[in-house]
């Protein structure tokens, strides 16, 4: 256990260097400015720091308000706890840690049941590590890769393996008050917001209610679609946005993964058009970012670039 002057000595540096992360506009509190959309990070891009306390604090003073933890993980309710009173950051959801290894679509039973099993742990984390059932539903968010597609794993199937997997899990996520994100990634699947939006409609009619939606990530779909068209077509199915850039110009030269060399704000993601299609859906919620970090200094300009590239 760390020492009262420890955690003393975290919370005055976070406040101490708020201003740096903040700039002009102060503490988070007194700069919303009745702002609708609220940043947060993935807690892999902190850098700084040994213990959670340290990394949430570093996380608080670059300007971030919110945190996605990986589920499972190795996380305790103890420092978990001290992390959040020397912050103040807000867990709002974690990230299914097993999607990628233990897919819900694989062709073995027994590979199902295990993701199926980590899919599960996650609900049940986020409900632990997250605000309370019915207090904020919005930071009670699961982020789910929900099949890959592949030349031996055909579209359909994965379709309908998924589905199947996920639906086992949606009574759960419902008694719990905890939503399920569906991401949009390069696995070859949903690659339509009109996909997106029927593969979530029929998780929510197999629930009977609003379980699952969608965690739009700006800077992947760039690769191959307008955000502001997938903004559009999905509406109020968006529950969470990933925020990242990506530049067509130089995956066209160099190969499709150097389109993610470029920062938030720059590249050719026309940011503009983003931000119009979020006003017209009138978005209130998290914007996440997801790209590489680093230690304080990173993550202030990677809040910064957010604020840019927003509208903050």
């Amino acid at each position: 256990m760390r020492s009262i002057d420890r955690r003393e000595f975290m919370l005055a540096a976070a406040a101490g260097t708020a201003a740096i992360g903040l700039g002009a506009q102060g503490s988070l509190a007194a700069s919303t400015r009745d702002v609708r959309i609220r940043k947060a990070l993935k807690i892999g891009m902190i850098a700084g720091g040994t213990a959670l306390a340290e990394k949430f604090a570093i996380a608080r003073a670059a300007g971030f308000a919110g945190v996605e933890l990986d589920a499972p993980s190795g996380v305790t309710a103890e420092e978990l706890a001290e992390a959040k009173v020397a912050s103040d950051l807000r867990v709002i959801g974690v990230v299914d840690s097993v999607h990628w290894a233990k897919p819900l679509n694989h062709p073995d039973e027994a590979v199902r049941e295990e993701g199926l099993a980590g899919l599960e742990r996650a609900v049940r984390d986020c409900d632990a590590w997250c605000e309370p059932a019915g207090v904020r539903t919005d930071e009670r968010t699961v982020l789910l890769v929900p099949a890959v597609v592949n030349q031996s794993m055909p579209y359909a199937e994965a379709w309908q393996l998924s589905i199947e997997s996920i639906a086992k899990v949606l009574p759960l996520a419902r008694e719990l008050d905890v939503r399920i994100a569906i991401e949009n990634v390069w696995n070859e699947f949903l690659l339509s917001p009109r996909e997106a939006a029927a593969y979530v409609d029929e998780l929510n009619g197999l629930a009977g209610a609003k379980v699952v939606g969608w965690y739009l990530d700006i800077g992947n779909i760039w690769r191959y679609g307008w955000p502001e068209h997938w903004i559009s077509a999905l509406g109020t199915r968006i529950f969470r946005l990933d925020i990242k850039g990506y530049s067509r110009a130089k995956a066209g030269k160099e190969g499709k993964w150097a389109g993610f060399g470029v920062e938030i704000d720059e590249g050719d993601l026309d940011w503009a058009a983003v931000r119009t299609a979020l006003a017209k859906l009138e978005y209130t919620g998290w914007a996440t970012a997801e790209v590489g970090g680093g230690d304080l200094e990173r993550l202030t300009d990677i809040s910064h670039r957010m604020d840019r590239a927003l509208g903050l």
